[in-house]
């Protein structure tokens, strides 16, 4: 009889009690919630691409509808999240192409993302833009097919800042895609 009594006593002991069980449940829920957002990554994860990665992800001649428009390497400009997504545009030599006048630039968006108030799947984008007074109207296309996916209002930057022929930001400093003295604000979506 003691026997029985010093097994299942023993016995006890091993079985955890509910409200151990709740908090390895809450523990593991919070490892895995952590792994999720590392392995997502975050804005501040982002940094300027390097030239050589530009060059590697960004085409010599980018596939505009039907044609094969040289692009300015010297322009290109992105930003990484270090893991293989980009966010990297370069400017179009369009001259002599039936896109003259109406792309400007080649964009490449490997994540989501809010450029204003438009909304750009992961996709190769091609975009041209009119002055509006102060400002510029941005209108995004289709790179492979030309199909308008919709217009951004880029506003002259405040402050003291260099004009760039194109320039991605990245998200710690200003967030912004900048077209000569003009910027649009842009942010990634979940």
């Amino acid at each position: 009889m003691l026997l029985k009594q010093g097994i299942k006593r023993a016995a006890d002991k091993r079985k955890p009690i509910a409200g151990q069980r709740s908090v390895w449940v809450i523990l593991m829920l919070l490892a895995l919630s952590i792994g999720v957002a590392a392995a997502q990554g975050t804005e501040a994860d982002w940094r300027q691409a390097t030239p050589k990665e530009l060059q590697a992800l960004l085409p010599a001649r980018a596939t505009v509808v039907k044609e094969h428009i040289e692009t300015e390497m010297r322009t290109a400009s992105g930003i990484t999240d270090g893991h293989g997504r980009f966010i990297a545009g370069v400017v179009l030599i369009t001259a002599g192409y039936s896109a003259d006048g109406k792309y400007s630039h080649y964009f490449v968006v490997q994540v989501p993302l809010q450029v204003g108030q438009l909304s750009l799947a992961p996709g190769e984008y091609v975009f041209g833009w009119q002055r509006d007074g102060d400002a510029l109207d941005v209108h995004f296309y289709d790179a492979a097919t030309g199909a308008l996916h919709g217009d951004a209002k880029a506003m002259r930057i405040q402050g003291d800042t260099r004009v760039e022929s194109f320039k991605i930001w990245p998200m710690q400093s200003k967030s912004l895609i900048q077209i000569g003295r003009f910027g649009i604000p842009y942010h990634l979506q979940k």
